[in-house]
């Protein structure tokens, strides 16, 4: 008890990351950065424990690039898709067929519906045309074969639901398979959806059952789990893979696990899990209760790497199948799902097992999953586990780690996380329970580390010999953040990849014969002071100032992952003040000036650099090169700020007109140019600029087609409507030339310039 005494403030001091981390464990502090670090700790042991082997029970039919190819773009007519399903059951004697897909709209391919608005209105008096166009009906009505083809065969149809703030739908929703009264007066929160986009009614009469095939996505966009259930209107749907494993089952019904069964007045809202009820007169009742999340939803338990080559399902080109070059009953009492693998058709997701994962395969796992009876869960008394782990680990180290040595005290933290770890994975792996394991990590991490550090001048010490060393380079408001872990920053050149902007101003030339040297240097200062000030505000670190020009860069040495949209943002902010700045000169009988900036994204070597008697922080590379012609371009294409490619492409909060491809000197492969748009990130283009953005994009494709009749009409609606815009008028002088002197018939569009 002395030595705790004596070692008080210590011990205090270890127990603020206890304090921390609980007051995110209860929700009165959360800390995404924690919830992000559980989920990379799941995503790693999800992969290391992936069967990686091949389920023969679940078959999926792609609709691929061949397919595509074979039969026509998506979506394909429904006399195609009539054969697909016959074929699957008449020919390869499946099990079950279920669709991630949606037949939303009635198929008009065949020509059907105009030609009984013929047969009733301008060939009504054509003898013998309705008698003959009766008689071609079953041929021509496509959603009649197709709704013929499932009338009766085990298939669930999929559908998806939409967060539509006006709650549009379209086609017929499915039976719901929990009514309101059957929650007793309680509301689960699963997740709810205010519209929906249905199958057509004829398929929905012949293939009543149906599940929606929407998936969950974490906070950093990754597919973990998939919804069972889905609120709309206070009825409750079934997903797709719950709707095809009922089936299978013999179609029991579904009621809400709540705590336990009998517990009508309890105030519980959450669902422990779904329990699906089968009733036989021989043997009474039964149930299986599917272990569910607070969204009602379950992990998808992936078996390994996605797609046809991912080994974890049989993947059957649908064009094989419509063709009929598979072996009659090669898929025989196979469970199969029709879905794409196609990046055209967009049902690729990112899971943690893959970027470009197929949205059909995570409907199939979590089939072989229910099946199996395998699925991993997240229980509801996973935040008890968590406080108690936390406060037995956190006291541990508090009290003890003031009494131990130094390498005893790592030992000894080190055996805390350990049993901590093991425990957690045996219960992951044991009893397939997913339990927090993030925050008493970093708990131990902290604590030990506050303790060790306690009574020590390190942390002023790191400070000042960091704003020492980057003081002179970057903003004062980086600075505190890199103090926060100097070891991270220093001052060695390595390769990122960063957002670089150069920024020239226009007009100090005439401003410089009108004005003294003095005055000149007065107002170049105040103009650059503003220019930093708003380069500062949004991040970035000044490389230079070059005359009248300024160059800057983000992302280092600060990490930033927005670098891009930051660069873009100040780009808009400069240009905002130096309008300001031409209000203020035109108060004073000044002339304007103006400014060309020019940004690129890319690899480029940052660090500090130059001689034994002038060194600077900054960067070069050709990234940076690419930037500085760019700047140069702004004048030529009238635009303030010109930026690459890379950086459009990361910054897509902005709306965007492109430019040209250009080849800038220096540069063997051209780049596409873009210039944003004066138009609030939060808001879309109104009609007029929509048209005229729309024009633009004809004008441009004609341009770099060659098709120069149609370009000049665009240039000159265009020009109608903004006569002020350069860019226009450069692109009319450039089709103006064209005519005279034709480029090679090869030429791709690319704009070539020979000087800086």
């Amino acid at each position: 008890m002395q030595a705790l005494t004596q070692h008080g403030p210590r011990i205090a001091v270890t127990l603020l990351p206890l304090i921390v981390v609980l007051l995110h464990a209860l929700g009165v502090v959360p800390m995404g950065m924690l919830q992000r670090l559980d989920d990379i700790f799941y995503d790693a042991r999800l992969r290391a424990t992936m069967p990686n082997t091949l389920d023969n029970r679940v078959v999926i039919v792609d609709i691929d690039e061949k397919s595509l190819a074979e039969v026509g773009r998506w979506p394909w007519s429904r006399n195609h898709m009539a054969k697909l399903v016959d074929t699957l059951f008449a020919e390869q004697r499946i099990a079950l067929l279920g669709f991630d897909t949606v037949f939303a709209e009635p198929d008009d391919s065949s020509g059907l519906r105009q030609l009984q608005q013929l047969a009733s209105g301008p060939l009504a008096d054509q003898p013998g045309f309705a008698q003959r166009l009766q008689s071609l009906q079953p041929r021509l009505d496509f959603d009649a074969q197709f709704a013929r083809s499932l009338q009766g065969r085990p298939v669930v149809l999929g559908y998806y639901f939409t967060s539509d703030r006006d709650g549009r739908t379209s086609g017929v929703l499915p039976e719901p398979v929990i009514q309101p009264e059957a929650l007793q007066g309680r509301s689960p929160p699963a997740t709810r959806w205010d519209g929906y986009g249905a199958n057509i009614a004829p398929l929905v009469q012949a293939a009543p059952r149906a599940g929606f095939f929407n998936a969950v996505t974490s906070s950093d966009g990754v597919v973990r789990s998939l919804p069972l259930l889905a609120e709309h209107q206070g009825r409750y749907y079934e997903s797709l893979s719950l709707a095809m494993f009922r089936l299978l089952l013999g179609s029991p019904r579904v009621e809400p696990g709540f705590e336990g069964p009998g517990q009508a007045a309890s105030n519980h809202q959450t669902l422990k899990s779904v329990r699906l009820v089968s009733d036989n007169a021989a043997t009474g009742s039964s149930s299986l209760s599917i272990p569910v999340d607070q969204r009602v939803a379950a992990l998808v338990p992936y078996r390994g790497p996605g797609g046809p080559r991912g080994g974890s399902f049989t993947y059957v080109s649908a064009a094989d199948v419509l063709a009929g070059r598979l072996p009659a009953g090669q898929l025989s009492d196979k469970i199969v799902l029709v879905g794409t693998t196609a990046p055209g058709l967009l049902d690729l997701r990112v899971t943690p097992v893959g970027e470009t994962y197929p949205g059909v395969e995570t409907h199939a796992n979590l089939i072989v999953g229910l099946l199996d009876g395998g699925l991993l869960n997240k229980p509801d008394y996973a935040l008890g586990y968590e406080v108690v782990v936390l406060v037995s680990a956190g006291l541990a180290l508090a009290l003890v780690l003031p009494l131990l040595s130094a390498g005893r005290a790592v030992a000894f933290s080190v055996g805390v996380v350990a049993l901590v770890a093991g425990l957690n994975t045996w219960l992951y792996i044991g009893h397939g329970l997913v339990l927090p394991l993030a925050s008493t990590l970093v708990m131990a991490a902290l604590a030990f580390a506050l303790n060790m550090s306690y009574g020590y001048l390190v942390e002023s010490r790191s400070k000042r010999e960091l704003a020492q060393l980057f003081g002179s380079y970057v903003p004062p408001e980086l600075v505190d953040e890199m103090v926060k872990n100097p070891d991270r920053y220093s001052m060695t050149a390595t390769t990122r990849e960063l957002t670089v902007m150069f920024c020239d101003m226009r007009g100090f030339t005439q401003l410089s014969e009108t004005m003294e040297p003095t005055q000149l240097q007065a107002l170049l200062n105040t103009v650059f002071s503003r220019l930093t000030a708003v380069i500062r505000n949004h991040r970035g670190t000044i490389d230079k100032y070059m005359g009248d020009c300024v160059m800057a860069f983000w992302g280092a040495p600060v990490h930033t992952p927005n670098h891009a949209a930051l660069a873009v943002q100040a780009a808009q902010g400069m240009v905002a003040a130096i309008e300001q700045v031409n209000r203020e000169h035109a108060r004073q009988g000044l002339p304007a000036i103006g400014v060309g900036i020019g940004i690129n994204t890319g690899a480029m070597c940052v660090g500090d650099m130059g001689s034994a008697l002038r060194r600077s922080y900054t960067v070069i590379g050709d990234a940076v090169n690419l930037a500085a012609r760019l700047e140069g371009l702004s004048r030529l294409y009238g635009c303030d700020i010109i930026v690459s490619e890379t950086t459009q492409a990361q910054a897509t909060r902005f709306h965007w007109q492109e430019l040209d491809r250009v080849r800038v000197k220096g540069k063997a492969s051209a780049v596409t140019i873009y210039t944003p748009l004066d138009i609030p990130d939060t808001a879309a283009p109104n009609p007029d600029q929509a048209e005229e953005l729309r024009q633009w994009q004809l004008a441009l494709q004609a341009w770099r087609e060659q098709d120069w009749d149609p370009c000049e009409h665009h240039l000159h609606k265009l020009h109608r409507q903004n006569a002020k815009k350069v860019l226009y008028r450069l692109y009319a002088e450039r089709v103006a030339l064209a005519r005279q002197n034709p480029p090679h018939p090869m030429w791709d569009g690319t704009t070539n310039f020979e000087t800086k």
